[in-house]
């Protein structure tokens, strides 16, 4: 079991094109919900956790997230970054563009756009055992799926292996091996595929998750998030 420092990245190179015009002018890791910048509920979560080191990639209105996290002194560890071109590389794209920052063990990996009151400590424990030898590559948070992706993305098995058809929701946070990326060049490539071709040789397994969740895309979604949290 690994005992090298936990890293993790935060997705956060989306344009956020269905929360303009909000994000015309901010980037949407930036947006508040509850009066605090979205992407911060993700850095205090990872730093309660114990992570150590945060690679966040942006594309879209970067220096902006440079300015307002700065080096990720307040919350007690270090934040590098990964820009992106214009438009960015899509996630497993902003992934692999990271490698070089994240390292050769399993990192975590939270979207910039979605809250959950999920403990990250469990995670941490992934991190700490997915040694990427084969047995198995990535770890996923599923959620029962919300009305806007009534179809879902993935399935569940009762061993905890992920199916690559089912009627659970990718929730966004997941612990990745760098060999699930191996031999791949940086590029404008989704997460999806290579997670699917993973599942069907058995190598994802993960959890489902019944707390609260919300993927902050759309104004509807941001304004519901906020009747039910703030206070």
């Amino acid at each position: 079991m690994s005992k090298q420092p936990v890293k993790a990245m935060i997705l956060a190179a989306g344009r956020g094109n269905r929360l303009r015009p909000l994000t015309d002018t901010i980037p949407k890791p930036l947006v508040p919900l509850c009066g605090k910048p979205l992407i911060e509920y993700h850095i205090e979560k990872l730093a309660a956790a114990g992570v150590q080191e945060i690679v966040i990639n942006h594309a879209w209105l970067g220096e902006q997230i440079e300015q307002a996290l700065g080096n990720g002194e307040r919350w007690g560890l270090k934040i590098v970054y990964s820009a992106e071109p214009e438009g960015g590389l899509e996630t497993a794209g902003g992934i692999i563009n990271a490698l070089p920052l994240l390292g050769d063990e399993a990192f975590l990996v939270v979207n910039g756009d979605v809250y959950t009151d999920m403990d990250f400590a469990p995670l941490i424990e992934q991190v700490r055992s997915l040694s990427g030898d084969g047995n198995r590559l990535a770890h996923l948070v599923l959620v029962p799926s919300p009305e806007f992706n009534a179809k879902g993305d993935f399935g569940l098995n009762t061993d905890s292996r992920v199916q690559s058809e089912g009627e659970h929701t990718f929730a966004g946070l997941s612990v990745l091996h760098p060999n699930l990326f191996k031999d791949m060049e940086v590029g404008f490539i989704k997460l999806a595929p290579i997670l699917r071709e993973a599942m069907q040789a058995g190598k994802v397994s993960g959890v489902l998750y019944e707390g609260f969740w919300s993927d902050i895309g759309t104004h509807e979604r941001l304004h519901e998030a906020e009747r039910l949290l703030c206070s």
